[in-house]
């Protein structure tokens, strides 16, 4: 941050990264305000910046910024009280019949406000798109920016999504609650859903220096234990848990020392959790074999992770059972992200002509997901076409906005050019 000294900045960062989502419900459940929440611990962190250096960091940032943000808001509803009395009453009394509407049940049976601030950002009266961007801006705590590249829209399609979604909050009156123990079950797969969402975007971070923000995919884990907690045996958790379980068990093999990335095939796996993989697997086994919707894709998506996770090494991987649980996946989602991923296990197991014939069509549906021209790219490698995958890369390059990641596209470009072309036969 400019004109802080580093230390300050470091630990303003380091807040913000571990701090936010958890501040901001907090304030949230206070206030029962998203947008006046929102606004006062943004005022918050800015009075961090200006105070911090001259003032030194405090013992404990989280609090301070905590205290700060109450204080602004305390003082806007000040003003809005002042306000309110100048104002005709019928817009007083409207105003007021919305508060106590979202003062109503506090969710006080679950004492954690992440979770109620989770199912707030899944209420069925939003749409499924707004429901995730709300929940990966407030719960997890991504900027507008690294929401709208996950979405695939512009980062003023995505302000305006989240613009309309919290005022939609405030019209309808939404409460900050996790709903009652009866009402839990109808909710659950919106719920679930978001949480492997909060999950991945610790492992696909869009911008930035850094290739894993792990304590993303350790909230969404902690999330899911808690939902499992609340109504046991659940297909779909049970299901989502063994994923994300299996996942994040190689978790410190993805990054190498000097903080690059460092591909499935070469990673190091006696540095893979080996209780975390014998955890996940057991989940898996507990899942129903017949298991249907949601469940079922966490489900096949936990057995493509269980392939990857009992073979000793990258050369024992079943890719041909891969390839086939893809389709499976590929069938029941119609995804285009889970065509790539398919196309990856099938260029294994079938050799890179057949993987390039499955990327066929995703340009049109996959306009600015740079993953596309990088695995394009690895695929011509692989089939000799070395000048074809110079162009992939640098369009990959170009389309990817994660420091750590374009250094690793960058370095796998200028090693294809010592590559000597593949002369055709005939």
């Amino acid at each position: 941050m400019p004109g802080m000294p580093d230390s300050a900045a470091v630990a303003l960062e380091q807040t913000w990264q571990d701090h936010w989502a958890r501040l901001l419900a907090l304030l949230v459940g206070r206030f029962r305000r998203l947008d006046l929440a929102e606004d006062a611990l943004a005022e918050a962190f800015a009075a961090a910046v200006r105070t911090w250096p001259a003032d030194g960091t405090p013992d404990s940032p989280a609090a301070w910024l905590l205290t700060v943000a109450r204080r602004r808001a305390l003082d806007q509803l000040r003003s809005e009280a002042i306000a309110f009395r100048r104002e005709p009453l019928m817009v007083v009394d409207a105003r007021a019949r919305q508060a106590a509407a979202t003062a109503v049940d506090d969710g006080g049976h679950i004492p954690d406000e992440r979770l109620r601030m989770l199912f707030t950002c899944c209420h069925p009266a939003l749409s499924p798109d707004a429901r995730a961007a709300l929940s990966l801006r407030f719960v997890n705590g991504l900027t507008v920016s690294e929401i709208a590249r996950l979405f695939l829209v512009q980062e003023s399609t995505m302000a305006a999504r989240l613009t309309r979604a919290k005022k939609k909050i405030a019209a309808a009156g939404i409460p900050f609650t996790v709903p009652a123990p009866d009402r839990l079950a109808e909710r659950l797969k919106v719920v679930s859903a978001v949480v492997y969402l909060v999950f991945t975007s610790g492992y696909a971070p869009t911008t930035g220096d850094d290739l894993l923000r792990t304590s993303s995919a350790v909230e969404a884990i902690r999330l899911a234990r808690v939902l499992d907690a609340l109504l046991p045996n659940q297909p779909v958790v049970l299901a989502l848990l063994s994923l994300m379980t299996l996942q994040h068990s190689r978790r410190d093999a993805r990054v190498s020392a000097d903080g690059r990335l460092v591909l499935l095939p070469d990673q190091d796996r006696r540095r893979w959790h080996a209780e975390e993989i014998r955890a996940g697997l057991d989940l898996l086994r507990q899942v129903p074999a017949d298991a249907s919707g949601l469940a079922r894709e966490y489900l096949l998506q936990g057995r493509i992770a269980s392939e990857h996770a009992v073979a000793a090494r990258s050369a024992d991987t079943g890719w041909r059972r891969i390839a086939d649980l893809y389709a499976e996946l590929e069938a029941l989602t119609g995804s285009p992200v889970v065509r790539l991923a398919r196309a990856v296990a099938v260029m294994e197991a079938d050799g890179p002509d057949a993987g390039l014939i499955l990327l066929d069509g995703l340009d049109e549906r996959l306009p600015r997901h740079h993953r596309l021209p990088a695995v394009r790219a690895e695929f011509l490698v692989r089939a000799g076409r070395t000048a074809e995958a110079g162009v992939s890369f640098e369009l990959a390059i170009e389309l990817c906005g994660n420091e750590a990641e374009r250094d690793h596209l960058r370095k796998r470009a200028a090693e294809i050019t010592r590559i000597p072309p593949v002369t055709p036969k005939g």
